[in-house]
């Protein structure tokens, strides 16, 4: 080449050698490399067959006449040879020769692709465009050429040229069109095919393909039907199994080596017979455990699974990185122009155009980066679910007991959202230190070793910043116990907040949370204060950096002089090398993150599983017995709960042999705990058999003792994946006793059932259970106890009409565990279990007669078989609204529903209110209501120090600027000093506004988050009773938990980044304006496209995130309801169905995430085209400009433009995040607005302090209705007890009976009528004032974690003498004082270490405390054993001889030594007199009476 010819001239051109060399070289280079590995790639994904097409033709026509016409060329130089024996140069052979090759190969991968349906090919796309670039140098000269010396022009080759060129403009334009979708694809058969898969090139590479829905989304706010279904690589069917398969295999490969090292005695022990060998064995096998050290590796599963589409993004990356560094290169250029004014001006032009290029070929390349990074992240997820669901489906009891039902489902929700978070920083692990490397070498050639100096600071930074991320981690761990143990707290106020109003106790637990509160706050102040550091030092570093280069570079020699070039290039790279060192400890501190979530993944899959061969399933056709066990022993860790103690015991079933005959009614019968469960897990195979065989006969339904219910229709609930057969379904509803539920039921068997079946009674669960089972019908059934639940009458008729001779089942086999000896006579068999053995075998008769431990079992119970026939709990709590919190979460019951049995519409079904995804903009109220709860001061002052930062940051960049412009005398600047004085107290002051602004908004976030959740508490607290019944206690747990989170660690830090980054675009607009006035045309523009673009945006996006959190959650619980209910999925063999189902629902979710990856990709690469045109335009405008400007002002114009991208994109990224933020704030403000209960004290309070002093009640035409449009639950109830006396409250289920103590204790205020005690109207009355003067022992027995001393009286308004009386006076004193701490002795979270009997005495034991005139018990009807009944009764009876007691009855036999009865039927007064006048009357007393065997 010749530069006087291309560069150092005002009309450059290349030489005819290069054109005719390199030029048509370089596509053809291209096109042979990339051939062979694209044509490997097209074999592997065939995408179908596209049919020929008009375009399809066009491009091969084109192709072919490419290469006749390139063919022609080399026939002409043959010719002329021969013709003019003119020696033309062997050049013009042989690019001819390559060209026509070339083009033969590109037609032939043109109708490749067309038969694996490539649509539109990037590959080709590229190559043409090569092909044309190259083209149109060639062509410029050509024609500068004819004109300057007509004489060399050869027609011929100009003419094939000219030709040539028209062609390749042609194909270019046709493969930049898209080809139609290929024969069989899936999108035909899809009803919302995602466009990706269709979309062209350009389309793919510029994320075009999304736009249409993101003009919907702008249009009105996108929902479900809008989402496209998920391309078919990213489904859960496609993704899941391929990790499984690497992850078996790895497995595997552990397995084998193993087997190498341990030698296996098994064989040996069965052919030696049963005489021993097993003891043997079993200790070989135990010795030799511990061997086992290679773990299966889950990276390397996963590396195999995504690793070779994620390699692809590091190619992207490095092209990328490389390309980060031309920005400053051209700079450094542009400086250079500016300063050298004879350098020819089109140089300028081309440096211009190749800035904005080379942007924006590195703006596509980085968003096309983080497009497969997200896409690999969304895939590891849906991998990593679906994995942790199939394991939890066959994993082994033992190792299921390991782990809590909340740790597995963290697995799935944090551990995988970890990796999805890691995927996109990984690659920064290499491509940080080569940004670092490259900066360095560039800045070293810039101002050789006075770097140094700046790279000294920066490495000091390191370890500051990494001390502070430590310091911030303790922090926020003790945030985060703070934060939990306040979560624990309210979950249990919210699920006891019953107990709490009844007792008046809102108040103490309100101090409680507050306290912790407030601890939490501390530590969140103490990481603001940390923050502000850490902010101030990577606002400075940059600063500190320039300053300590250029004073180092300025002072180490006179001669060293700063001008702009070396100035503002080094600030573009320290700019650059900025984002890699500030990267690295966040990634490794992620990979950490990743490393312990990888850990516990590969714990939770390497889980023993069930053993599959443990139960031999065999066909219907044989032998007639249907459940055989051989000599077989079973193992299982069981934890007993004692009264007093809690065991650990292994739990064992030993030498069972059993033959059960072919429709045999066989029951089982024992103690608790001698193991009747054990023995049906063994059938169903959930047990480790150590020896023995168990074989069972087809089929298996499997009824639980406590029934699994999921969250769907109760339909669902029964037929349960069956086909739905319409006759079956009636007589099996029918059967279960289930058609008067149905009747009460709001929507019939549409209606939802809450998460583990809340709005359904114990007894309605069970029976459901058993219709689930009949339903399925299968040959062989085991219950496991379904009659316990429910009342005598519904058992009997459920024996009769399912389980006995005459029933449903009565051709089937089956196995039942029961208590209710009522039912044994009836049966075939009676297994009596022993302590895991079984020691009797037979029928009713022949065990009576034998005189065994089961005629004593029956002696036993005989005398309490009233009380195992009588625990009626399940007509009175089927809708019984007083079900307090402890086994029942949210209990969200719409009881008034219930009771108008008026709609079956699907809409009454529904249970709860789900939680809203609001939409449309944030309002401003809702800013203006932070800034309130911030404060007015605070808000200023931050903004103002803001202010002044930002404006003395643009000042020092300016003086920098200036001083690049100082004279240079004798080769050295004068007044350099003081130049770098000012340069350094400029940063200082800044430093110190940055500081300041920082503190000011964390503590101002601090000061508000704590004035919104002191006001959130009290609000919710302040609602009424029927708020929680609407309101699932998970949405409220979510508002303190997540909202308040947000509220006090993300919002504060994103309006700090909000402000920063607008602040930082408004600067360098500013700066770009001062240098090149000329912009102003253009920024307007911009900035309407910008603004545009941006809002055009957010629209969708806060759409899409509301629609992906929606739809997360599905997935968590689906998981949760599935563990809980393993053994019962694995009984009927459903797993397939809910891995399915689980799949779907993670594919749903998916939906609503991938949309947004694109959105945020879609975004990018429009802003940043905007940002790119700015830095373009800015540079274009100082090249037209260059005679009057000074090279300080271009080089601080540019380096500012530079930043302006990424600025950019922050600030859209920013004010989005506020936005979906910001929300937080209004969701906690929303229960401001709620309806609240009346006051809590009247100020004076009349009342005299000894009230109520008689107890004397007087109910005068009484009613009341749950809600304003509802029925009167109760009405026209006017009734007068004395003082002292004691009353009995009967009737049937839905009677009224709770209503009225509801209504007593204004729980429900009345709708008619009054209620007066001691003659005070309870209406006129405090509620705190009324509740805290009459007590109440519910039903439910609550307990709060805390002390027991807490429990019974948490205001500390007792003595402890006071409180050891009432422990004695409840039999509790011997046990309280037995425990270590006394009265210290802590509860668990709803008293779960101690027993259901030990927490009904504790209620009493309240009730003693309070020794309050009148008392109303609620009668419990979980079975409390018959010994703690007896002793709350009797009680009850001492203590409170003269108080007013009212109880609501579900056993009759407690209450016929009351004074009077009263029977409510419909909410009305049925009868009330004394227990003998009722019974002769013959009345609905007698009816009742008479079917408890009472009369």
């Amino acid at each position: 080449t010749d530069w006087n010819r291309t560069w150092h001239t005002a009309n450059p051109d290349l030489t005819q050698c290069f054109q005719n060399t390199v030029l048509v070289w370089l596509p053809c280079f291209y096109l042979w490399l990339c051939a062979p590995i694209y044509l490997l790639y097209l074999r592997r994904h065939d995408n179908g067959y596209i049919c020929m097409s008009h375009l399809n033709k066009a491009k091969t026509a084109v192709g072919f006449l490419l290469w006749i016409i390139c063919w022609a060329d080399v026939f002409y130089s043959f010719w002329e040879r021969s013709h003019d024996n003119v020696i033309s140069a062997p050049v013009h052979l042989v690019s001819p020769t390559l060209l026509g090759l070339t083009m033969l190969l590109s037609t032939l991968l043109i109708q490749y692709e067309r038969m694996k349906g490539v649509q539109s090919s990037g590959v080709m796309l590229i190559f043409w465009l090569l092909a044309l670039l190259c083209a149109t140098v060639t062509f410029r000269s050509k024609v500068l050429q004819a004109l300057e010396q007509p004489s060399t022009v050869c027609v011929w080759r100009y003419t094939t040229f000219f030709i040539y060129y028209t062609l390749l403009l042609v194909a270019f334009f046709l493969s930049c069109l898209l080809d139609q979708p290929p024969l069989f694809s899936n999108s035909v058969k899809d009803s919302n095919p995602c466009p990706e898969p269709g979309a062209s090139f350009l389309s793919r590479i510029t994320f075009w393909w999304i736009t249409r829905m993101m003009v919907t989304g702008y249009k009105r706010p996108l929902v479900e039907n809008d989402l496209w279904s998920l391309n078919s690589e990213d489904r859960s069917h496609r993704v899941v199994p391929r990790l499984v398969n690497w992850w078996n295999k790895e497995c595997q490969k552990v397995k084998r080596t193993d087997q190498k090292t341990m030698y296996s005695p098994k064989q040996a022990s069965q052919n030696e017979g049963k005489d021993g060998s097993n003891v043997e064995e079993s200790e070989i096998l135990i010795i030799k455990a511990p061997k086992k050290t290679k773990e299966p590796s889950l990276l390397w599963a996963l590396c195999l699974t995504f690793g070779p589409y994620f390699l692809i993004s590091c190619l992207y990356k490095i092209i990328q990185d490389i390309l980060m560094f031309v920005g400053p290169e051209i700079l450094r250029l542009l400086i250079h122009f500016v300063n050298n004014s004879n350098t020819p001006s089109w140089q300028g032009f081309f440096y211009t155009a190749l800035l904005f290029i080379c942007t924006c070929v590195q703006s596509l390349i980085l968003q096309q980066y983080f497009h497969v990074c997200f896409v690999s992240g969304m895939r590891l997820r849906t991998a990593v679910i679906g994995a942790v669901y199939r394991k939890a489906l066959v994993i082994s009891n033992a190792a299921r007991r390991t782990s809590t039902v909340g740790e597995i489902v963290n697995l799935m929700s944090v551990d995988a959202q970890r990796f999805m978070d890691l995927i996109t920083y990984i690659n920064m692990v290499w491509s940080a230190p080569l940004q670092v490397v490259l900066a360095l070498y560039f800045l070293w050639q810039n101002l050789g070793p006075s770097v140094l100096a700046g790279v000294a600071v920066m490495i000091l930074m390191v370890p500051v910043n990494a001390v502070i991320a430590m310091k911030t981690k303790t922090y926020q761990v003790a945030q985060m116990k703070s934060k939990d143990n306040r979560i624990k707290l309210m979950n249990e106020m919210l699920n006891g907040i019953k107990v709490l109003k009844l007792y008046a106790w809102e108040l103490a637990f309100k101090d409680k949370v507050s306290e912790i509160r407030e601890k939490e706050l501390q530590v969140l102040k103490k990481a603001a204060y940390l923050g502000a550091i850490s902010t101030f030092t990577w606002v400075c570093a940059p600063f500190l950096v320039a300053l300590s280069t250029f004073s180092v570079y300025v002072m180490v020699d006179d001669r060293n002089v700063l001008d702009a070039q070396k100035a503002f290039v080094s600030l573009a790279l320290f700019n650059i090398l900025r984002f890699p060192l500030n990267m690295l400890p966040m990634v490794i501190s992620s990979i950490v993150q990743a490393s312990v979530s990888l850990k516990r993944l590969r714990v939770f899959l390497s889980h023993e599983e069930l053993q599959e061969d443990s139960v031999e399933r065999k066909g219907a056709a044989g032998q007639l017995d249907y459940v055989s066990v051989y000599t077989a022993t079973f193992n299982f860790t069981v934890c007993l709960k004692n009264w007093f103690h809690q065991v650990f015991v292994l739990f064992v079933l030993c030498r069972l042999n059993v033959l059960i005959p072919e429709g045999a009614l066989v029951a089982v019968v024992g103690h608790v705990g001698s193991g009747k469960s054990s023995l049906l897990s063994a059938l169903l195979g959930e047990m480790d058999k150590l020896e023995g065989s168990v074989a069972v006969k087809g089929s298996v339904a499997y009824v639980p003792q406590q029934a699994w219910i999921q969250n769907s229709t109760l339909k669902d609930n029964i037929v349960f994946g069956q086909e739905r057969k319409e006759a079956w379904y009636q007589r099996v509803v029918e059967a279960c006793a289930l058609q008067p539920d149905l009747e009460i039921l709001p929507a019939g068997d549409n209606t939802e059932i809450g998460e583990k079946g809340v709005n359904l009674s114990g007894g309605q669960k069970q029976r459901v259970s058993l219709a689930r089972a009949v339903y399925c019908d299968r040959l062989v059934y085991l219950l496991d106890d379904p009659l316990s639940a429910v009342d005598a009458h519904v058992g009997k008729h459920i024996f009769d009409q399912v389980i006995g001779p005459q029933g449903l089942l009565k051709d089937k086999t089956r196995v039942l565990v029961t208590h209710g000896l009522s039912y044994l006579p009836q049966t075939d068999l009676i297994l009596v279990m022993v302590e895991g053995e079984i020691t009797e075998v037979g029928s009713y008769k022949q065990l009576l007669e034998t005189e065994g431990a089961f005629a004593e079992f029956l002696r036993t119970y005989a005398a309490h078989t009233t009380a195992w026939t009588l625990s009626t709990d399940d007509m009175m709590i089927c809708l019984l609204f007083f079900v307090s919190s402890a086994s029942k979460p949210s209990q969200t019951t719409n009881k008034e529903e219930k009771l108008s049995k008026k709609t079956t519409n699907t809409e009454a079904g529904k249970l709860t209110e789900a939680d809203k995804a609001s939409t449309g903009r944030v309002k401003l109220s809702v800013f203006r209501a932070y800034l309130k709860a911030i404060g007015v001061p605070l808000s200023c002052i931050s903004l103002l120090l803001f202010f002044t930062h930002h404006l003395l940051s643009l000042f020092s960049n300016y003086w920098l600027s200036l001083w690049t412009d100082d004279p240079v005398i004798n080769g050295t600047q004068p007044n350099r000093r003081m130049r770098l004085g000012v340069y350094g107290a400029l940063g200082l002051s800044q430093g110190v506004a940055v500081f300041g602004y920082s503190l000011a908004m964390s503590i101002g976030g601090i000061l508000a988050s704590r004035y919104l959740h002191q006001s959130m508490l009290y609000d919710v607290l302040r609602s009424p009773m029927s708020f929680f019944e609407r309101t699932p206690s998970g949405n409220l747990v979510n508002r303190f938990g997540k909202e308040i989170d947000t509220i006090d660690s993300v919002i504060p830090s994103i309006l700090k980044m909000f402000t920063g980054s607008l602040f930082n675009v408004l600067g360098a607009c500013l700066v770009i304006l001062i240098a090149t006035p000329w912009v102003a045309i253009i920024i307007p523009f911009l900035g309407l496209l910008y603004f545009f673009v941006q809002r055009f945006y957010v629209a969708s996006s806060r759409q899409l995130k509301r629609l992906e959190s929606v739809s997360r959650s599905p997935i968590y619980t689906h998981f949760n309801e599935t563990l809980l209910g393993a053994s019962v999925i694995r009984a009927f063999g459903e797993q397939e169905r809910f891995i399915h189902e689980s799949d779907r629902r993670v594919d749903h979710n998916q939906k609503a995430y991938y949309p947004s990856i694109v959105a945020n990709r879609w975004l990018a690469i429009r802003l940043e085209f905007v940002g790119n045109c700015i830095v373009s335009f800015a540079a274009l405008f100082a090249v037209i400009a260059r005679d009057s400007l000074s090279p300080g002002i271009m080089g601080l114009s540019i380096s500012y433009a530079l930043q302006l991208t990424a600025s950019l994109t922050w600030l859209v990224r920013m004010s989005s995040d506020v936005e979906t933020n910001i929300v937080a704030v209004e969701r906690v403000k929303e229960y401001s607005d709620t309806e609240k209960e009346a006051e809590w004290r009247h100020e004076p309070s009349g009342l005299n302090t000894g009230w109520p002093t008689v107890g004397c009640i007087d109910i005068q035409d009484f009613g009341l209705r749950y809600r304003h449009d509802m029925d009167l639950a109760i009405h026209n109830i006017t009734i007068h007890i004395n003082g002292g006396e004691k009353v009995g409250i009967v009737g049937r289920t839905g009677a009224g009976k709770s209503s009225l103590t509801l209504g007593l204790f204004r729980i429900i205020e009345a709708a008619e009528g009054h209620i007066f005690i001691d003659g005070v109207d309870i209406a006129k009355m405090g509620l705190h004032e009324l509740r805290s003067r009459i007590t109440i022992i519910p039903q439910d027995p609550v307990l709060f974690s805390g002390s027991l001393r807490m429990n019974l009286d948490p205001f500390d308004s007792y003595s402890d003498d006071e409180v050891w009386t009432a422990l004695e006076f409840s039999h509790l004193k011997d046990f309280v004082s037995g425990l270590p701490d006394k009265l210290n002795h802590e509860c668990s979270e709803g008293g779960e270490n101690l027993s259901v009997g030990q927490r009904q005495l504790l209620c009493l034991a309240r009730a003693l405390l309070r020794k309050s005139k009148v008392l109303v018990l609620d009668e419990a009807t979980a079975a409390v054993d018959m010994e703690t009944d007896n002793l709350i009764q009797s009680t009850i009876r001492s203590q409170f001889e003269d108080s007013t007691v009212l109880t609501i009855a579900h056993r009759l036999n407690t209450i016929m030594d009351y004074t009077r009865v009263l029977v409510l039927d419909k909410g009305e007064m049925a009868e009330f007199d004394s227990p003998s006048n009722l019974i002769a009357q013959r009345g609905a007393f007698y009816n009742m009476a008479k079917d408890s065997g009472l009369v």
